[in-house]
């Protein structure tokens, strides 16, 4: 190729890729814009030739965390960074940028070159796959939940008791609510009543209610629970705490649909469905003498059982999404997801709190990744690889510290590893040579870490 038609060559290569790419001077003003970025944009080049790159793109970094500032800060170069972009007709898009300087033929800095990729209809499978796994708040893709999503609407229309067995931190709650709001009964009351956390001395008067003159303070009529639920739904959370002189009271409630008021004269009738969950093991507690069996059993006409975190990996993926969504509309954030260090970090985890133990995970992030993706610097000091074993490979000098993170993020993926350099590169989602550059460029020995294989 002749050097008078290179530049007319490059110019059809860049007007026919299918990633948005421009180029800015050091003033941040836009001073070359292809085809594909009009598209993602909406803004015609000559609209856009000129003006500061914020001005046309008002990407949620531009305020705060402008990926071309920062590489002529580090020289360090921007790749697959996602971010979100406001269309000129008002539409925010998901994008992935990368970005790298630019320079003249001595080496000065001139300005510099992004492209970035529309992941617009990536979002949207992401979504229709999620929207699969989801039953109101409830959220799983584990053959248990996928069995526990086709049962739930028929349970929901009954009027069966049900008794939703699972540990702490499960979702039990959820379950309940779902039966509440997919049943008939979703325009009446739902009344919560945790077990756990009555009075000993009144919980017959705050189950059941009170009449005037029943006791000393007994000042005027009060109404209990059951009868704030009528017509709706009444929860018992945690019932394997019940007192054993109050379950009898609960049990005609379940056969009669009735109960009597602390100082009452007769029987009232109630019109509620009953839900009931526990941590504990019910038939071991009737063996023991601590539950009553008649009760047990007009409890559990339907039972749910969920199983612990651990025991349904699967289900994570879609939990960390599901609650990366919760708090971006909480906190009018843009976090995108996890990086693939911290997603492998939250699967290998025990989780012994379930499904809130991850949720509040999640929220602690929040407090340090205010866009992005939740890398393993942003997660809680626990869940982080072992902090001496990271001084002691990358030392005690200065870096920038986008230097710093992306090498403790190139640590992390070894140490996680056990030093296989092709599996830390597929963790973090890079090629190999790409890998190989970066523990050059930090002085990283992956031999290293070969010792923590059995960690």
């Amino acid at each position: 190729m002749r050097p008078e038609t290179e530049p007319e060559f490059f110019q059809i290569v860049l007007q026919n890729i299918a990633d948005g790419v421009f180029t800015v001077d050091q003033k941040l003003r836009i001073t070359s814009f292809n085809r594909a970025a009009e598209r993602i944009t909406g803004v015609q080049a000559q609209k856009a030739i000129g003006r500061s790159c914020s001005d046309v793109f008002h990407s949620d970094l531009c305020a705060s965390d402008c990926p071309i500032r920062k590489i002529w800060d580090t020289d360090i170069e921007v790749t697959e960074r996602p971010a979100r972009i406001t269309r000129q007709d008002g539409r925010k898009i998901p994008i992935h940028i990368n970005a790298a300087v630019l320079r003249d033929e001595t080496g000065n800095v001139i300005g510099a070159v992004e492209t970035f990729r529309d992941l617009s209809d990536l979002e949207q499978l992401r979504r229709e796959i999620h929207s699969q796994h989801t039953v109101e708040d409830i959220v799983g893709k584990s053959e248990a939940f996928q069995k526990m999503f086709r049962i739930l609407p028929e349970i929901s229309e009954s009027e069966s008791t049900v008794l939703i067995e699972g540990p702490s931190g499960s979702g039990k709650e959820l379950i309940a609510r779902a039966i509440h709001n997919l049943g008939h009964r979703k325009a009446g009351p739902y009344v919560v009543v945790n077990c756990g956390t009555l009075p000993t001395n009144l919980v017959e008067s705050e189950l059941f209610g009170y009449k005037k003159g029943a006791f000393t303070d007994a000042k005027k009529d009060k109404p209990g629970r059951v009868k704030a639920a009528e017509g709706g739904t009444i929860f018992f959370d945690e019932i394997g705490d019940l007192l054993p002189e109050t379950q009898g009271k609960l049990l005609r409630l379940l056969q009669e649909r009735e109960y009597e008021p602390v100082g009452g004269t007769g029987p009232l009738k109630a019109d509620v469905r009953v839900v009931a969950a526990t941590n504990k093991k019910l038939p071991d507690m009737v063996k023991q003498g601590l539950f009553r069996d008649d009760l047990y059993f007009r409890l559990a006409v339907v039972r749910l059982s969920i199983p612990p975190l651990k025991e349904r990996k699967e289900d994570i993926p879609y939990l960390i999404d599901h609650f990366i969504e919760r708090f971006n509309t909480k906190t009018g954030r843009n976090v995108d997801g996890v990086t693939p260090a911290v997603a492998e970090i939250l699967i290998r985890h025990q989780f012994p709190g379930n499904a809130r133990e991850l949720m509040n995970i999640i929220e602690y992030t929040f407090a340090f990744c205010h866009s992005g993706l939740i890398d393993v610097r942003h997660l809680p000091e626990e869940l982080q690889p072992p902090r001496p074993l990271m001084d002691a490979h990358l030392g005690t000098q200065q870096w920038f510290p986008l230097q710093r993170a992306e090498a403790e993020t190139v640590v992390a993926a070894l140490i996680n590893n056990a030093g296989h350099s092709g599996h830390a590169a597929e963790e973090l989602g890079i090629s190999r040579p790409t890998f190989w550059r970066k523990l050059t460029k930090y002085s990283i020995d992956p031999k290293a870490y070969r010792r923590t294989r059995d960690e």
